[in-house]
């Protein structure tokens, strides 16, 4: 188990609480993917030795996609990688448009020792590397010429590192956050930083200041992405890996939006290996990716990533991992984790009162509960579980085997839609025909 700070423990269990993914912490209770786990593992290494990776989850829901997704960042920040965790929405993220992409994946840029937003602190690793990179070549870092040959140097790198494809505005931008930073005006560093994330709200002085006009645009976020890349590989990192989380939310939008976001997919799929350090993981459910308005109505895409099952069997090494549902044992394994994670004043009491007996019990009847099918489920049986660990913990003369009321808990309307075999999404197969294959930019 790993050893985790005490708030971390705090964070696990106050997720748990409000039926949320942890979002560190979660690798104490990884129980029962084990080899899944490991071919994320294998892509990290492929990422690691300059290749560049993209990997689909699939699993219905309560399968721990995002579970899987979170665990995979937590992994790769402890090998070194700069990490993103972006959430498709059709409120706030057009995955059509590449710019509102990139300004998602800037805006969730972490590291180990900083969690989001990290595209400052990378800048200030490269540029701190190139000085000492200097000095180690016999430069005097006293020398009023010394910020000269560190911006020369800069400029070099980055040309190199791009093959020369970086847009100009991206290398006016560094230069000019370079200088700012070396005359002491932070905030003005800072705007033009923002500007680098995407940010549409940045004052035109700034703008101003670096020689730019206008903000990121579609076309051209991808470009800048190739930047950001080489910067956090020359910041030291070993690479960038990038979830999209919840890619099924593109079902949900009006056809002409589905269409542009799979075609968009498809061209990040496509260009996937032209990013040498980069991983992108997506994850989705079957309906997504097996259902002609989704994945399968793009034959690019579909050709490319299609999942292939043998029987009983599936290669984990293919374009789709496969996650599967929750069982019993597994359920089970989790919960005994989770007790003996739990932060209480008497351990011993805590572990006679939550027994095995009773974590057996309360599984078994979520089981019966849910018509057996337990992959529904974790979430609402976690809940309940962690609330049976603090009434233990707050109340002295609380008996959970003797008061929790044993009895089939009532379904969300989610989980009775899984149940049924019903869609989660209504989508008329008739309405718009398969998706248009042509490019959208």
């Amino acid at each position: 188990m790993s050893t985790l700070t005490q708030k971390d423990v705090e964070h696990v269990f106050e997720s748990l609480r409000k039926g949320l993914v942890p979002e560190r912490g979660i690798d104490a209770f990884a129980v029962g993917i084990e080899k899944q786990r490991g071919e994320l593992h294998r892509q990290l290494e492929l990422a690691k030795s300059g290749e560049g990776t993209v990997k689909f989850l699939r699993g219905g829901y309560g399968c721990g996609k995002t579970f899987m997704a979170r665990l995979a960042l937590l992994d790769a920040q402890a090998r070194g990688f700069a990490t993103s965790f972006v959430v498709v929405s059709d409120n706030d993220l057009k995955f059509h448009r590449f710019d509102d992409v990139y300004r998602k994946v800037l805006t969730e840029l972490g590291t180990a020792s900083c969690s989001r937003g990290a595209l400052s602190d990378v800048l200030d690793r490269w540029i701190g590397r190139v000085e000492e990179s200097l000095v180690a070549a016999g430069e005097d870092d006293s020398d009023p010429a010394f910020d000269a040959k560190v911006q020369k140097r800069l400029d070099e790198d980055l040309a190199a590192m791009t093959g020369g494809q970086a847009p100009q505005d991206f290398v006016r931008v560094i230069q000019t956050i370079f200088e700012l930073k070396q005359k002491g005006d932070v905030a003005e560093a800072g705007a033009l930083i923002s500007w680098l994330c995407g940010s549409g709200n940045v004052a035109a002085s700034a703008k101003k200041a670096a020689g730019i006009k206008g903000d990121i645009e579609s076309r051209d976020a991808l470009d800048y992405l190739r930047g950001v890349l080489e910067i956090v590989k020359a910041a030291g990192y070993a690479g960038l890996i990038i979830v999209i989380d919840e890619a099924e939310t593109i079902l949900r939008m009006r056809s002409d939006s589905r269409h542009k976001s799979l075609n968009g997919i498809r061209q990040i799929a496509d260009a996937a290996g032209s990013y040498p350090g980069m991983a992108w993981v997506f994850t989705g459910t079957p309906e997504f990716f097996d259902t002609r308005h989704g994945v399968a109505g793009l034959a690019p895409l579909h050709d490319r990533i299609r999942f292939l099952k043998q029987g009983r069997f599936a290669s984990l090494r293919q374009a789709q991992l496969e996650l599967v549902p929750f069982d019993a044992d597994r359920l089970r394994s989790v919960a005994l984790r989770l007790r003996e994670l739990f932060p209480t004043s008497d351990r011993g009491r805590l572990d006679q009162k939550i027994s095995t007996a009773f974590v057996e019990r309360l599984v078994a009847e979520v089981t019966a509960g849910f018509k057996g099918d337990v992959g529904v489920v974790p979430r609402q049986f976690l809940r309940e579980f962690v609330t049976q660990l603090d009434l233990v913990e707050e109340h002295a003369d609380y008996e959970p085997m003797s008061e929790y009321g044993f009895q089939a808990k009532e379904l969300s309307t989610e989980e009775q839609y899984v149940l049924s075999g019903a869609r989660l999404v209504d989508l008329d197969d008739e309405a718009d025909g398969l998706v248009p294959t042509e490019d959208v930019w």
